[in-house]
């Protein structure tokens, strides 16, 4: 199973596996707060797709289908989240604000797609 949620909510043991696909670090957090397993900067999307997209929802179709393009590049990665899930919770951590908007909410769609 994979599941999304914002780094700065209240870790829990049920998250299991933790991972961060951001590729900057979230504000004001220390590494301890964290809880990480591991941190996937490589899958996170672009800096020139991130800046781009700025967090706005009316682009967010657009930069979901660039990213998603992005994506295809990091199969391996792909595959290895799909492994870990298939043994363990897993969780994918985000810092932005809007929680439908957001690269782990297009993350999670590819990685549930079958294929």
């Amino acid at each position: 199973m994979i599941q999304i949620k914002r780094v700065y909510e209240e870790y829990e043991e049920k998250d299991g596996y933790r991972i961060l696909v951001d590729r900057l670090w979230p504000r004001g957090l220390s590494r301890e707060k964290a809880h990480l397993d591991e941190w996937l900067k490589d899958i996170a999307p672009t800096d020139e797709l991130r800046k781009w997209f700025n967090h706005d929802p009316e682009r967010y179709t657009e930069f979901k289908q660039r990213y998603e393009k992005e994506l295809k590049e990091h199969a391996g990665l792909l595959e290895e989240i799909r492994k870990k899930a298939a043994h363990h919770r897993v969780t994918l951590l985000y810092g932005a604000h809007d929680e439908q908007h957001n690269q782990a909410v297009v993350l999670l769609e590819v990685l549930s797609e079958k294929h």
